[in-house]
């Protein structure tokens, strides 16, 4: 039974310095959980088994210590799990709202209440209006651009 509890101690003493290493670094708490469990299995093999058979697992652990940490340290091992590519992606910021200008007239898509969706030319835009109600289909004047939002009244 006693060699049970240390293979035991000693694969997830590796286990959890692989998972620390390869897929959560820098949580630290997995990592150093792992050296713990690696070094009880270490000292119980020691203990229970023998010098000749502590020097052996000592050795052992040594070694895939150093390689789970080479392996996980590579740029290709870190590649699998950092952000590679670049977001070109944007968004359109309604302070610079291509088409829309104070003064422009549109067409209320929905019931301003006070807000709601405005039709200029062929672009679609939220809207709010300064408090007053306005029916759907009612013609709308840009009053201004506010705090990223366009503010309407009745044309």
């Amino acid at each position: 039974m006693d060699w049970f509890l240390i293979v035991v101690l000693l694969v997830f003493g590796a286990a959890f310095l692989a998972a620390e290493v390869l897929l959560i670094p820098g949580t630290t708490i997995v990592g150093l959980a792992g050296f713990i469990l690696l070094t009880v299995g270490i000292w119980l093999s020691y203990r229970d088994l023998g010098s000749t058979t502590g020097h052996i697992i000592l050795g052992a652990s040594l070694v895939l210590t150093v390689v789970v940490v080479w392996y996980g340290l590579r740029p290709q091992s870190v590649n699998k799990f950092a952000l590679t590519e670049r977001n070109t992606a944007r968004v359109d910021d309604v302070r610079r709202a291509a088409g829309v200008e104070p003064g422009q007239v549109g067409r209320a898509l929905s019931a301003m209440r006070p807000a709601g969706t405005v039709l200029f030319g062929d672009e679609r835009r939220e809207a709010t209006t300064r408090g007053e109600f306005l029916a759907a289909g009612a013609a709308v004047r840009v009053l201004g651009i506010e705090q990223n939002r366009i503010v309407v009244a009745a044309a």
